[in-house]
């Protein structure tokens, strides 16, 4: 029990935070609408790469020896968390789902999922 914590607390942690993150109004870094929209979109890639990688951790764990199932699993369950948190959205007062931002979200995602599958073998460490 304390190993499937281990894995699964920290992508349920990073799922959580961006309900969280979700749930709130919309803000602005600045007056400007370009800037605003860079330093948000910017960020939704991150937050949804680091989910996707803390998901491939977790079901690496569980399958050790199916590293393909691992990482087409975590894209999978990543995409259609991006989907709930656009829907989720959607009854949030100043904010609305876009389907604009799963896609941007789902880059996120395919960029962290080439560089895992191309630099497995050098970051397995740093996942375990």
């Amino acid at each position: 029990m304390v190993k499937k914590l281990y894995y699964w607390l920290p992508p349920i942690t990073c799922m959580a935070i961006i309900f969280i993150l979700s749930s709130r109004q919309r803000i602005a870094v600045s007056e400007e609408y370009v800037l605003n929209f860079a330093v948000f979109k910017t960020l939704h890639m991150i937050e949804y790469a680091v989910l996707y990688v803390l998901l491939f951790r977790a079901f690496l764990a569980g399958r050790k020896t199916n590293k393909t199932w691992a990482l087409r699993i975590a894209f999978i369950v990543a995409v259609l968390y991006a989907v709930s948190d656009e829907i989720h959205q959607t009854f949030v007062p100043t904010r609305g789902g876009m389907p604009r931002d799963v896609l941007i979200d789902t880059a996120g995602i395919t960029l962290m999922f080439f560089y895992v599958k191309n630099r497995f073998v050098t970051i397995y460490k740093y996942l375990e």
